[in-house]
């Protein structure tokens, strides 16, 4: 397979686990303390594959100033437009509960979660796409930290639909849409980064991971809190070491 098709199937793949998340959240009643607990295993391994398979590999790349830019840059970019969806209705875009507003709550609202869910997956993929760069195999961990803790999210997020009065056709129109782009946005990173000097390979890599890092704790973790309380902690560690075990395997 070549490795430009192969990048986008990698991103698809890893993107699909927000449809079969959507799925268990639309048509089965999971208690929102299951839920949370799921959450919180997703933010842990996440946590994992941005520590040791993004920042380390970005430092490694081109060293510590373009490390620190770029995560400081996917930081702001993201917390920025985060901050803007917000105004708009999608603050609670992955939260299971009725905290998420209808469209006649707030008239907008479905468009600014859709936006949100786009923001939320994309540096996800990009990364997938510039693991192949290397000449190397698909970064393996990097693709299951992200179809793991995409359960949780579309899992979560689609309850949360459901109780907004979302249809069907909206949620799974929507996660079918973010899983093709997850593609798109794969290919994309390896196409459009291929050849680029190893500072700014390190760069774009750490921006997406410090737009990964301002995700988890703006949208997942909050949601993880809500229910699980007390146990969050040791569930979001649970899944950091078994990401960790599985990158040092």
């Amino acid at each position: 397979m070549p490795e430009w098709l192969e990048a986008g199937f990698w991103g698809l793949l890893a993107g699909s686990a927000l449809l079969i998340g959507a799925a268990v959240g639309f048509f089965v009643r999971v208690p929102r303390r299951t839920t949370a607990s799921v959450m919180a295993f997703g933010a842990g391994v996440l946590l994992s594959a941005v520590s040791f398979e993004l920042i380390e590999e970005a430092h490694e790349q081109g060293g510590l100033l373009p490390v620190a830019i770029g995560a400081a840059a996917g930081a702001l970019t993201y917390t920025g437009a985060n901050v803007l969806l917000a105004r708009h209705g999608a603050r609670h875009r992955k939260r299971s509960g009725d905290e998420q507003p209808s469209e006649q709550e707030q008239p907008g609202s479905g468009n600014a979660i859709a936006v949100g869910a786009l923001l939320d997956g994309v540096p996800e993929s990009v990364v997938i796409g510039a693991s192949l760069l290397a000449g190397g195999p698909v970064s393996l961990v990097t693709v299951l930290a992200v179809f793991l803790s995409n359960v949780p999210e579309g899992l979560s997020s689609a309850a949360g639909m459901r109780q907004a009065g979302r249809t069907r056709r909206y949620v799974f129109g929507l996660w079918a849409a973010i899983a093709l782009i997850s593609g798109a946005a794969s290919l994309a990173g390896y196409t459009l980064l291929g050849g680029a000097p190893p500072e700014v390979l390190a760069a774009i890599t750490a921006l997406a991971a410090g737009a990964i890092l301002a995700m988890i704790t703006d949208t997942m973790v909050p949601e993880a809190f809500e229910d699980a309380h007390l146990l969050v902690g040791l569930i979001t560690v649970l899944g950091f070491l078994v990401a960790f075990a599985l990158s040092h395997a």
